[in-house]
């Protein structure tokens, strides 16, 4: 049917002396409202007529009427159609100047916190398989999906037989059987002992940061200490809530203990697997962490991001572990063990907390999607997660030897590979001398993905250097990414000049 008959508009009243008045004021209101758009084609003059009761002359005189006030258009041999109408000038003052928006989210370090990992190089987006060495990115090319769908099948057939209710699953915190699912998982994989009343489920660790920070500052006068370098994300959800961000240095034992400022209230920490140097706290230096936190009356927020991968020794234990003061808040995720789209991860809250920390996610999203926690409690309880995770580990650890081999035989005139027992990725210092901004953007050029440790520091770094994401590389890209590293790095020792890593 033509769009004109289509639309809600009066019909003129048949025989009435008005009546071509009247449509040419329909029609004329039509279109500058909307309701006709630009590009439209009217009926034929005869077939209005017939539409509207009108005779054929009275039609095309309207729409003659419409064509000299710039409404619509004639075509020869096509018919007519409704005209690109000009933006009529505004009458009152724009959005912009009239409301008043939150420019935080907008400045420039907060947007390139919570977008660190993203690749600006148009020559590497064109690319059709860049080798991405960037970290916190997994291979999902290797996910059993197969096996997730059928287990997913299963608990949405059990939701179709139960009667629909609009209610929160297990007063917000999470479904049961999901949370006792992660209990058993965190306590083979990261020596975890909690309840499931202790775990509360969230749309991904940045929810949980998020929530954390909600609970725990108050505008202006919280001071939240962070690793530097550290985790962007984490550290943007903290300042949003309007704390006082203090970041505090790194080295080989993790986060300096020594340094933390006396009137910190929030310690944030990843302590496995330290995010981007990838160093693992020593046992004296979590020790010191701990009682400082309960000295001090502060507590702890660790971060836990992909603690399954340990490639050395027994796992170790985990602050939340160590903790006779229940001071620890311990974030998990499904991002690296699963997948980053679930969007599924979940805390061990100390029991002081837990109240006010459900009521603020019954204000943020009620809870996370039943049918994917369903789905996802299904596949731990089956065994295919630790499966999964038992394949990965072989396959990460493979790749990380890989990559540490071929650091240590041909770079050791550039790097210095920073010991690391966990996760997806290892960091690796610059010799004095080497320009690793310009070797990034000479990688750009060959389709290789890969990033400096300063994109992740606060303050001024002593020390540059390069973080080798293997989440995302098989072994064969490992050696052509390496490979043009050397050649980027070979060249620039027998070059001098602007046109050092010239591609």
């Amino acid at each position: 049917m033509d769009p004109l008959f289509e639309i809600e508009i009066e019909r003129p009243v048949a025989g009435s002396r008005d009546a071509g008045r009247f449509l040419y004021r329909q029609l004329k209101d039509a279109i500058q409202d909307g309701r006709l758009t630009a590009g439209t084609q009217l009926p034929a003059s005869r077939k209005s007529a017939a539409f509207f009761g009108l005779s054929r002359n009275s039609v095309a005189e309207v729409y003659d009427r419409l064509s000299n006030e710039g409404l619509v258009v004639a075509r020869h041999g096509s018919g007519t159609y409704v005209a690109d109408l000009p933006p009529e000038p505004a009458s009152l003052p724009s959005p912009a100047s009239t409301y008043r928006l939150n420019t935080f989210w907008l400045q420039e370090d907060v947007t390139a916190a919570m977008g660190f990992w993203r690749d600006d190089s148009p020559t590497v987006s064109r690319a059709e398989a860049p080798i991405d060495f960037r970290p916190a990115l997994i291979d999902s090319r290797l996910f059993p999906f197969d096996v997730y769908r059928r287990v997913s099948a299963k608990q949405l057939r059990g939701l179709e037989k139960k009667p629909a209710a609009y209610k929160s699953p297990q007063g917000n915190q999470g479904n049961f059987h999901l949370r006792a699912a992660i209990t058993n998982h965190i306590a083979l994989t990261r020596a975890v002992a909690c309840r499931p009343e202790d775990v509360v489920v969230t749309a991904g660790a940045q929810q949980a940061f998020d929530l954390l920070a909600r609970i725990l500052v108050t505008p202006g006068e919280t001071v939240v200490a962070v690793e530097d370098p550290g985790y962007p994300p984490m550290r943007v959800a903290f300042a949003a809530a309007g704390a006082r961000i203090v970041p505090v240095p790194v080295d080989e034992e993790g986060l300096v203990v020594d340094s933390l400022p006396p009137g910190v209230s929030v310690i944030c920490v990843c302590p496995s697997h330290q995010f981007p140097l990838g160093v693992t706290m020593s046992k004296c230096r979590r020790t010191a962490l701990v009682n400082f936190a309960r000295q001090h009356g502060a507590v702890i927020v660790e971060d836990d991001y992909d603690g399954e991968f340990r490639y050395e020794g027994n796992p170790l234990q985990s602050l939340r572990a160590a903790d006779p003061a229940d001071v620890v808040f311990y974030v998990g995720t499904f991002s690296k063990c699963m997948l980053p789209s679930l969007r599924l991860g979940f805390m061990v809250v100390p029991d002081w907390a837990r109240r006010t920390l459900v009521a603020a996610k019954n204000c943020l999203d009620w809870h996370c999607s039943t049918p994917l926690q369903t789905g996802v409690c299904a596949f731990i309880a089956e065994g295919h997660l630790a499966h999964h995770v038992r394949k990965m580990r072989q396959i990460y650890r493979r790749r990380r030897q890989l990559l540490l081999d071929l650091l240590k035989r041909d770079f050791s005139d550039w790097l210095e590979p920073i010991p690391s027992l966990y996760g997806m990725h290892i960091a690796a210092w610059a010799r004095p001398g080497v320009d690793l901004d310009a070797a990034v953007d000479a990688l750009a050029a060959r389709a290789v993905k890969i990033h400096t440790l300063e994109r992740y520091h606060l303050m001024q770094s002593p020390r540059s250097g390069l973080v080798f994401g293997y989440g995302a590389v098989d072994l064969p890209e490992i050696e052509r990414g390496l490979a043009a590293l050397k050649e980027v790095l070979s060249r620039s020792r027998l070059c001098t000049g602007a046109d050092i890593f010239e591609v």
